[in-house]
């Protein structure tokens, strides 16, 4: 199966854009959006055009803004967060098989300390929630904009940005905590050390020409998946956001 992640930062926007005509060449099973910005009854009707069978959708009470959604081609039971108060609309849950697949719109921390302290929160209990399920014996994935850079090699001016929420020690510290429990970032297991592998680009400065970009879209999976991976990847020049879609290909 190819799963694909790609925050849109707005899925109107992207449909007008024409922002999904790269589907027919890469051919996903499953399609996690985040940011999608819209409530389920302003959907885009070209989404429901894609080819898709399944399509789960959990919008933010705030009208525009954050947003998750979800496009299969193969069945699961679906259901919105079990393990935070999710009022702002950031993740998916499916269950198929011994499978849990998330769709995380991880929250930003850079508009002040009561936000860093949500993130860190909803890191911390989300992180406890993956770990009971794969301790119950269910293997784990989970996709999206985790708004954090892990190491240096995951962004373009590490020094620049030592003070700056995405690339926090706390906020790392936390990805060093998800793959000491047993989860595996899918993107380094693969590709090892490469270097200039980003996700995200500032629209300000020609960041995306220059590529002065972070890796902060990821795809992690639990310890019993990793034989499983056979590519994870990052699709740099589809264009339609600030975002590029990142994925994995994985016998399920």
């Amino acid at each position: 199966m190819r799963l694909i992640s790609w925050n849109v930062n707005g899925l109107r926007a992207v449909v007008n854009k024409d922002g999904f005509s790269w589907l027919g060449e890469y051919r996903p099973d499953f399609l996690a959006l985040q940011e999608i910005k819209a409530s389920e009854d302003k959907i885009p009707a070209e989404i429901y055009n894609l080819g898709f069978e399944n399509i789960s959708v959990n919008s933010a009470q705030k009208a525009g803004y954050s947003g998750v959604m979800s496009l299969s081609k193969f069945n699961y039971e679906s259901s919105k967060c079990k393990f935070f108060d999710d009022s702002e609309g950031r993740v998916l849950e499916h269950r198929f098989d011994n499978i849990v697949l998330f769709n995380i719109y991880f929250p930003n921390g850079q508009q002040g300390d009561d936000r860093l302290e949500h993130k860190m929160a909803f890191y911390d209990s989300f992180l406890n929630y993956i770990k009971e399920l794969n301790a119950s014996g269910l293997e784990v994935i989970f996709c999206g904009d985790v708004n954090t850079a892990h190491r240096e090699i995951d962004l373009k001016n590490p020094k620049a940005n030592a003070k700056t929420s995405g690339f926090l020690p706390v906020e790392r510290a936390w990805i060093d905590r998800v793959i000491k429990a047993g989860f595996i970032d899918s993107f380094r297991f693969i590709n090892g050390d490469v270097k200039d592998a980003y996700s995200w680009w500032s629209y300000r400065f020609n960041a995306r020409a220059k590529n002065v970009g972070w890796r902060i879209d990821y795809f992690f999976v639990s310890q019993g998946l990793k034989d499983r991976l056979k590519d994870a990847f990052i699709l740099s020049d589809i264009e339609g956001s600030d975002h590029a879609p990142v994925g994995i290909d994985i016998d399920l």
